[in-house]
């Protein structure tokens, strides 16, 4: 087992070289039409993925996310390797707005408009909730 994990530690490892330029720092050697990286000489793919409360699950939604999981485990080669990235980044406030908040429309239902809003914005400006978590 500890050998197995070595030489897949190895093998994902390449020679280092000194960069002669900002390019040659890049590691990417080439992108797929398919969003496939090439890197060095070896291939990288991300998707983002959302969180999920596995705790509170029912036992059937238990037993398919158990069953999703490995069905994605032996779709791997088994010289893959995987790594999750969670990036934390402070919400923009003008692109919040935007997206969420609802807009006027003068229909005699803008004051409840306006209520909603302060809500969603008190909500979104704590100091934890301003930050918004997207994993990968």
């Amino acid at each position: 087992m500890i050998k197995t994990l070595s030489k897949a530690q190895k093998m994902e490892r390449e020679k280092f070289r000194i960069p002669r330029s900002v390019q040659d720092a890049i590691p990417i050697r080439r992108i797929f039409a398919d969003g496939i990286f090439q890197v060095g000489n070896r291939y990288s793919k991300t998707w983002s993925f959302t969180d999920i409360n596995y705790a509170i699950a029912s036992k059937e939604d238990k037993t398919s996310m158990f069953l999703d999981y490995s069905e994605l485990l032996n779709a791997l080669d088994s010289g893959a390797s995987a790594k999750i990235t969670i990036y934390n980044r402070r919400i923009n406030k003008a692109e919040f707005e935007r997206s969420v908040l609802l807009p006027d429309k003068d229909d005699g239902l803008d004051e409840y408009r306006h209520e909603f809003n302060q809500m969603l914005t008190a909500q979104v400006t704590g100091t934890s909730n301003s930050i918004v978590r997207e994993r990968y």
